[in-house]
């Protein structure tokens, strides 16, 4: 659980009276605001709407049938009319910026608050005057008001520049149901246009307020959609905790490494990093993944590299190392399990192929396709032809019903199965030696109107190796996030992973 900030933040001044006076006090405005809210109802009930009379058949304990009579959208109506009109009012909310260039004054109610923070609770108890004075940063100042509304009415409207102050608020006040729903809120908008970006920067606050659940939905959403994230204002502008996150994971979903370099000379240019984390950064860029002569390009072009350049001699002459002999030669003498020929998964047609899939619950579908032998120089010229086969519905032999019966046909595929998709090479080669091709495939879907990565799997041969592949994927209904235009939309990528072959010495 998140924690709020400190009490130092709140001025309140020292009690005149006991804490035994203090709870008699709020006992009785218990009592008073519960006959308020009490007569408020009554008084304006019989002017509800029928559309605000909810009859529902419940059971009770005897077994007999029941109604239910809900004027609860009255009852919220009534408190928010409380707030706008401050009738009733106990306490002043003095909100106030640390340069007191802003300040609001809001009229609330000491019961309401209490009931729905504990923060407020203890303040109220040890306070001898009907003002409180909060002390708030600019942007939580400015959406203040909404706040207190969501704790007299339970709901709140935002704007994606919003939650980041309202989940402070929520936080500090420990106002849980608030903090989680814009948790919630902040990890499926993601996908959302934003005129200058906003993950990094929900990113970077998830990190600072200890919010794991936003980090990582953070992290892998821009993992997941690198591209797009290179692309957009808000790349410069991430810190460099964040810049080498992403550096070192295999996951990250791009076009080549050739474009995460060119980002990343970007970034340099722009924030002019300190030497050690400029070096750092550079030496997380995988130089065997490009082709040689993108190297040499580097090499002679970029003025960041030529800066740098003895930083990373040594990956790059491993690099052209890399390209010149044969894998299995290769690993031989160097330990090709390190992430420098390691590939991530870059979308060019060169490691993979992306397949969409028409109306996908209707039957089984097949592909084929090629893919380069492996990164190195030396493979550049040899293809590997692939075929996948998507099955909708594949049940697992053991799950299958059983035929006793002579001569009796049994299905491959029997209704109620799971998705599955085998990809299997074409042909077998010697020059698979030393090599294990692992095979991902990325599920596109459809949010806030940008097509995104949903899912990544990983797996040698069958997605049944994973057990949840489109586990909760619902490919029957036409208007499913998981389905584009009534279709699927896969992508393919199959990356050689070679195997060190250095022999130990005794």
């Amino acid at each position: 659980m998140l924690r709020g900030e400190p009490l130092s933040h709140i001025q309140t001044q020292t009690p005149s009276s006991s804490t035994a006076e203090q709870r008699e006090t709020m006992v009785n405005q218990v009592e008073i605001y519960a006959g308020m809210l009490f007569l408020a109802v009554c008084v304006h009930s019989g002017a509800a709407a029928a559309g605000m009379l909810k009859v529902d058949m419940v059971q009770d304990g005897s077994g007999g049938g029941g109604d239910t009579i809900s004027h609860s959208l009255t009852l919220v109506q009534r408190l928010e009319a409380l707030l706008i009109q401050g009738n009733g009012s106990d306490v002043s909310l003095r909100v106030e910026t640390p340069s007191a260039d802003e300040v609001k004054v809001i009229q609330a109610h000491s019961l309401v608050l209490s009931l729905q923070s504990p923060v407020f609770e203890e303040i109220l108890l040890s306070r001898n005057s009907s003002m409180l004075v909060l002390k708030e940063s600019s942007d939580c100042a400015a959406v203040f008001d909404k706040f207190i509304r969501y704790l007299y009415c339970g709901e709140i409207s935002l704007r994606l520049d919003q939650a980041t102050p309202l989940h402070k608020l929520a936080t500090k006040y420990q106002v849980m149901g608030l903090q989680q729903g814009i948790t919630q809120y902040m990890t499926q908008n993601l996908a959302r246009e934003s005129t200058s970006g906003h993950v990094a920067g929900w990113y970077e606050y998830a990190l600072q307020a200890g919010d794991v659940t936003l980090r990582d939905s953070c992290l892998q959403f821009m993992a997941w959609n690198l591209s797009s994230v290179l692309q957009s204002g808000e790349w410069v502008t991430i810190s460099s905790q964040l810049l080498m996150s992403l550096l070192q994971r295999s996951d990250l979903i791009l076009q080549s490494e050739m474009e995460l370099f060119a980002a990343l000379e970007a970034w340099i240019i722009q924030n002019e990093p300190d030497g050690l984390t400029a070096e750092n950064a550079l030496r997380a860029v995988r130089y065997a993944m490009m082709p040689p002569r993108e190297l040499f390009r580097l090499q002679t072009q970029s003025s960041v590299l030529a800066r740098y350049q003895e930083s990373v001699r040594d990956l790059l002459y491993m690099s052209y190392q890399f390209h010149s002999a044969s894998p299995l030669h290769m690993a031989k003498y160097f330990d090709v399990n390190c992430s420098l020929f390691m590939p991530r998964n870059y979308l060019s047609p060169v490691w993979g192929s992306p397949w969409i899939i028409s109306n996908p619950s209707r039957d089984d579908r097949s592909t084929s396709f090629q893919t380069q032998l492996g990164p190195s120089g030396h493979d550049s010229s040899k293809r590997v032809t692939w075929n996948a086969l998507f099955s909708p519905r594949w049940l697992p032999l053991s799950m299958r019903p059983m035929y006793t019966e002579t001569g009796a046909m049994q299905p491959t595929r029997v209704e109620g199965g799971r998705p599955r998709i085998i990809i299997t090479p074409a042909t077998s080669s010697a020059d698979f030696a030393g090599v294990n091709f692992q095979k991902t495939v990325i599920v596109m879907a459809q949010q806030q109107g940008k097509v995104v990565v949903k899912h990544v799997y990983n797996f040698h041969q069958s997605t049944e190796e994973n057990g949840d592949f489109l586990a909760e994927a619902d490919l029957y209904r036409r208007t499913s996030e998981y389905l584009i235009d009534s279709s699927l939309f896969l992508h393919i990528v199959v990356k050689p992973l070679y195997q060190t072959l250095i022999t130990s010495k005794n």
